[in-house]
């Protein structure tokens, strides 16, 4: 390509609504040109970098033994009635009406519409497995699209699904899967990593996560240096607390904390490690009647040392949680504790409470919490002697950094990451639903176990500038890259020289099967370069007259600080050694 046939649009400044640095940069490439709230027209440079990331995922998909097919944007709501997922999902899911007044989605996934490929054309044992997955826009319609194409509502993806006869069968098909992607992110030349995930309502341990890691990443990602866990916060856990119970010290004192409300407060009053606090959350949860008002209410209090957090996710796991809870009201508080949050404990409550205990605060001896009165707290609780041993103890907290880990082989760290890719096992979640059956070997129909597997192509970029740019701008890895070389002649259109030799070195590439762009707009050199190090081009080669006459040219990687003479004669093949590296 040369960059006088090519659509060439760079910025000097990105637009005020930019937020994030991939958003930026994308806008200032000229890689996207933003048509509406979270939707984005992908203009030819960065069209070019997602032709590049769909054909690594089609090739490894393909290799992976995977089939394509294309299902369609609209579907006809009536699959969605099928799952029941027409109306509960929120107004994410865009519902349309056609001029017949008929029902219709606009997909933000195709689990229902290839389900019912799979009861029409998979009909027998014989035909298993199964792995359909497509390239295809979704849309989702975000209350708050943000950060370009990390957050938007129009967006192109790769998901693919598989039908297996048996749950042994799928867990096989989920490890194909998992090689793949591993195989797919290893090819783009990023740092990622794979994480185990929480797999919701669905349960069972096959759900990871693809993080790139970014320091803009809106996910914390666990791990651990010294060994191969790696998870997200909502699945991580910490090791769970070992050895018996601290003897009990301190005597329990009710002890002033005047205008001290929280566990940080109450231990710097005190002169104490906050790790000696322990935080009162009130939950309740709600009966419902067929109509859906409220008949009954219980309410929770859950103790948490004071220096964690409560995992949202690990607590909806926790027995009579498990089918939803919410934060309580004021007034159930004051009617069960007698006093505002802030000054809350499970000594000396008005009305009982259902108590869970975190692990961590079920091991703790000489503990502070709050005294259930306004500027009180009580230090030196002891279970056993000032309150009952807890019968409910789980692990419904966050981890921390330097938690060791579950496998006891060393201290978890926390990074952040930007998910990018999903593997996750369905069951047959949708296949009884939607009653999608085949013949098994005893000749009874028998539900597909299911699995779903995403990418976000269109995600993927902005990640991958996320994790690899510079104040000049971004910097591609060859893989993704618009165009992997840029050939820069100074003065091409004053120098028959100059033109003669870039023109040849542009030839020999392109018939070499180099992704090469020849940079014949004549500009200035430092307006020249400054849009290739925008753009992000990675592999440089200028050409000028000075250094013709010396037979040089000279070539630069964008990470490079300087460029390095090379001799005409050399280049291609300093060139072919730089991207087979």
């Amino acid at each position: 390509m040369k960059a006088s046939q090519f659509l060439i649009s760079t910025l000097k400044e990105a637009p005020a609504d930019a937020e994030v640095v991939s958003h930026q940069l994308m806008m200032r490439a000229g890689m996207v040109k933003k048509l509406g709230a979270g939707i984005y027209s992908y203009m030819p440079m960065g069209l070019r970098v997602i032709r590049k990331v769909e054909a690594i995922v089609r090739e490894e998909m393909n290799r992976a033994g995977a089939v394509e097919l294309t299902m369609p944007v609209i579907q006809p709501a009536e699959l969605w009635q099928e799952t029941g997922r027409f109306t509960k999902m929120g107004a994410e899911l865009l519902r349309i009406k056609d001029r017949h007044d008929r029902d219709f989605v606009v997909q933000p996934t195709s689990e229902e519409v290839v389900t019912d490929i799979a009861r029409q054309d998979l009909r027998s044992y014989k035909q298993l497995p199964k792995n359909l997955y497509q390239i295809q826009t979704k849309f989702r319609d975000e209350r708050r699209p943000r950060f370009g194409l990390m957050r938007g509502r129009e967006f192109i993806m790769k998901d693919a699904y598989s039908f297996d006869r048996d749950e042994a069968a799928a867990k096989k098909s989920y490890q194909v899967m998992a090689s793949a992607y591993r195989c797919i992110f290893d090819r783009f030349g990023l740092r990622y990593r794979a994480v185990a995930a929480d797999s919701g309502a669905i349960g069972g341990d096959l759900s990871e996560e693809f993080q790139v890691i970014a320091a803009t990443g809106e996910d914390a990602i666990v791990y651990c240096p010294e060994s191969e866990y790696a998870a997200n916060m909502e699945k991580a856990e910490a090791q769970a607390p070992s050895g018996p119970r601290p003897a009990a010290v301190n005597p329990m004192v009710k002890t002033p904390t005047p205008g001290k409300s929280t566990c940080a407060e109450v231990a710097a009053l005190l002169g104490v490690p906050l790790a000696t606090t322990v935080k009162s959350l009130v939950l309740a949860t709600d009966e419902l009647d067929e109509a859906g008002a409220i008949v009954k209410s219980q309410v929770w209090l859950l103790l948490l040392r004071g220096d964690h957090d409560m995992n949202e996710v690990k607590v909806g796991k926790v027995p009579g949680l498990n089918a939803g809870f919410r934060f309580a009201t004021g007034a159930e508080i004051e009617a069960h504790f007698g006093c505002k949050p802030g000054y809350l404990g499970p000594i000396g409550l008005k009305q009982p409470v259902n108590l869970v205990v975190d692990r961590e605060v079920a091991a703790m001896s000489d503990w502070i919490c709050g005294a259930n009165e306004v500027d009180f707290h009580m230090t030196g609780v002891n279970w056993g002697r000032d309150l009952p041993e807890p019968t409910l103890v789980a692990d419904v907290r966050n981890v921390v950094e330097g938690d060791m880990s579950p496998d006891g082989k060393g201290r978890l760290a926390i990074e952040r990451g930007i998910e990018v890719g999903h593997v996750f096992y369905l069951g047959t979640k949708y296949s009884k639903a939607m009653s999608a059956t085949f013949l098994g070997e005893d000749g009874k129909p028998a539900h597909f176990e299911m699995g779903c597997y995403g990418i976000g192509i269109t995600r993927l970029p902005a990640a991958a500038i996320e994790q690899n740019h510079d104040e000049r701008g971004i910097i591609w890895p060859d893989a993704l890259a618009p165009f992997t070389v840029v050939i820069c002649p100074i003065g091409m259109d004053r120098s028959p020289e100059v033109k003669a030799a870039a023109e040849q070195l542009y030839a020999e590439l392109s018939a070499q099967g180099v992704d090469v762009i020849l940079d014949d707009r004549g500009e200035r050199p430092g307006a020249m370069f400054a849009d290739w190090e925008l753009i992000g081009v990675p592999h440089r080669v200028t050409i000028g007259d000075r250094g013709l006459k010396a037979g040089q040219l000279e070539y630069q990687h964008r990470r490079d600080a300087a460029a390095t003479q090379v001799a005409v004669a050399d280049v291609v093949a300093l060139l072919r050694d730089k991207l087979q590296a």
